[in-house]
């Protein structure tokens, strides 16, 4: 059941919200805690139904390719039904951007098995809705590595900081050029709005208050 909220909801204005961001930013929990508090319906990833991800995770080299497929399969899948959605019925908040997919897929992929990726990403990327508004959680990367490593996860024990400050600058370059919905950056070094409800409520306030399809949010220590 929603939560008591003393601030108007997000989806008055905005009826699909996605949160993106690197690795180990809260992206996920962000979502689950608007989803819960406002009753809305959550569309998430699901990494443990990956097979390949913790051979990835091992062996990135070898299984890269099968690891970034299943996910765009498995994204897709979860994002064709929303097309036809209701808008006036339903309220939606996720924790991945598709058109974000190749981000990853250029970091890891070889140069012939990006041009397969790449074409079979372009024939399906017609079918997933395109967000009301875009909520870009950053933080640097060795905030990331420790977050990483507090939540203890263990086929990610091998992420490094040298990789995610690699993702946090492939992050940056994509949002720079990103104008297909609404951008709401927020520095989360000093904010957790996905497990503290006074963090939450001031992000809320962000939201309902943005104005333009650009906004900042740096919250000081």
């Amino acid at each position: 059941m929603p939560g008591p909220a003393t601030t108007r909801s997000p989806f008055e204005r905005f009826r699909h919200i996605v949160i993106e961001g690197p690795i180990g930013v809260g992206k996920s929990s962000l979502a689950e805690s608007l989803a819960q508090r406002y009753g809305a319906r959550p569309v998430l990833e699901e990494p443990a139904e990956n097979p390949f991800l913790e051979r990835y995770y091992r062996d990135s080299r070898r299984y890269a390719l099968p690891t970034q497929l299943f996910f765009l399969f498995q994204r897709v899948n979860q994002l064709r039904d929303l097309a036809q959605r209701d808008l006036f019925s339903q309220t939606l908040v996720g924790d991945f951007l598709l058109d974000k997919d190749p981000l990853f897929a250029q970091l890891t992929l070889s140069d012939d098995e990006l041009q397969l990726y790449r074409t079979i990403f372009d024939a399906m990327r017609a079918q997933a809705p395109v967000p009301d508004l875009v909520i870009y959680l950053q933080a640097n990367p060795a905030v990331l590595v420790e977050r990483v490593q507090k939540r203890g996860v263990p086929m990610e024990s091998g992420i490094t900081e040298p990789y995610l400050r690699s993702l946090v600058d492939a992050y940056s370059r994509f949002f720079h050029h990103y104008e297909a919905a609404p951008v709401l950056i927020v520095n989360t070094e000093h904010l957790n709005p996905g497990d503290d409800p006074e963090d939450l409520e001031t992000l809320v306030r962000q939201i309902v208050e943005m104005r333009g399809r650009r906004s900042f949010f740096n919250r000081a220590s």
